[in-house]
C-alpha cells in the first residue's frame, strides 16, 4: 500500500466509523457498509480537507456513480496533486 492509498483508507475508517477497514484499489461503495450518497459527500469533503484539493461537480458526480472503485479516486487525488490543483 502506497502513502496516499493508506492516508485515503485512514479517511475511510473516520468517514465510516470503522478503525478495522482494509482498502484496496478494487473497493468500491457496494464493499462497505453505509457508502450512501449522503456518506459519499461527507468522504469527499473529508478527503478535499485531508489533501487540500477541490473535486469538481463532475468528478463527485463521476466519482459517485455505480462500479467506481477506490483506486479510481487514487488516480483522480494523483492527478490533481501533482498538477497542484487547489
Amino acid at each position: 500500500m502506497n502513502e496516499l492509498q493508506s492516508e485515503l483508507q485512514d479517511v475511510l475508517r473516520r468517514v465510516f466509523d470503522d478503525d478495522e477497514l482494509v482498502i484496496t484499489d478494487s473497493t468500491s461503495a457496494a464493499d462497505i457498509d453505509g457508502w450512501d450518497s449522503m456518506a459519499h459527500i461527507n468522504l469527499i469533503i473529508a478527503v478535499e480537507k485531508r489533501f487540500g484539493i477541490k473535486f469538481t461537480a463532475s468528478e463527485i458526480a463521476t466519482l459517485g456513480q455505480r462500479g467506481q472503485t477506490v483506486g479510481n479516486m487514487i488516480q483522480v487525488l494523483q492527478s490533481k496533486i501533482q498538477r497542484g490543483t487547489k
